[in-house]
């Protein structure tokens, strides 16, 4: 069955009402489409880091045990670090989603199609490296449902969302890496940024 979900209005409903959530979006399509959804100084869009997004947000979510991390990747992003999928799982961080913005397509190498259109299937990956929760998504109300458990549920959380896969217009994120940094620690850690970057 074809995709019949838009990845913007999806990642819209997914951040509306965000709060506090950090946010780390792969590079490339889903770094846009955060930063369509509205920019934030909790968003850590990533640049030329293909693979790491998980990983960054394991990290995040090791680091921050009392905030909610939600990461939003690509499926060709997420083929190239399956690995960080079996990390996530013997860590077992709670407080951990990271969401597959999945339409069968290298989006920034000319749309050829990824192993997911040839049947490749993430959430039973995720599944297979005990996620406490991993589903595939084809609905606004499974997307909204989804939504509801990044921000209450028990994790790590996984979920590939299937998409059209369309070509949509660039909303690019700041480029300097040094800034996204910064502003994301800023607002992150407020005053005690500053004094550990003084330190570093």
């Amino acid at each position: 069955m074809k995709a019949t979900l838009h990845r913007r209005e999806v990642v819209v409903s997914l951040l509306k009402d965000r709060r506090n959530l950090l946010v780390v979006a792969g590079l490339g399509s889903t770094a846009w489409d955060i930063t369509a959804a509205g920019d934030s100084d909790l968003s850590f869009p990533t640049w030329g880091a293909m693979g790491q997004a998980a990983m960054i947000g394991l990290g995040l979510a090791l680091a921050q045990p009392r905030r909610r991390v939600l990461v939003v990747t690509g499926d060709g992003e997420m083929l190239m670090g399956l690995g960080a999928l079996a990390t996530i799982g013997v860590q077992k961080p709670a407080n951990l989603s990271v969401v597959v913005i999945d339409n069968e397509r290298y989006g920034e190498t000319g749309m050829q199609a990824t192993h997911t259109a040839h049947g490749v299937d993430l959430a039973a990956v995720a599944k297979a490296c005990r996620f406490k929760k991993s589903i595939t998504v084809k609905s606004m109300r499974e997307v909204q449902n989804l939504r509801a458990a990044i921000h209450r549920g028990a994790g790590p959380i996984f979920a590939d969302i299937k998409v059209r896969d369309e070509k949509l217009p660039l909303v690019l994120p700041p480029h300097d890496g040094v800034l996204l940094k910064d502003r994301f620690r800023r607002a992150l850690l407020g005053k005690s940024a500053d004094v550990l970057a003084e330190k570093s």
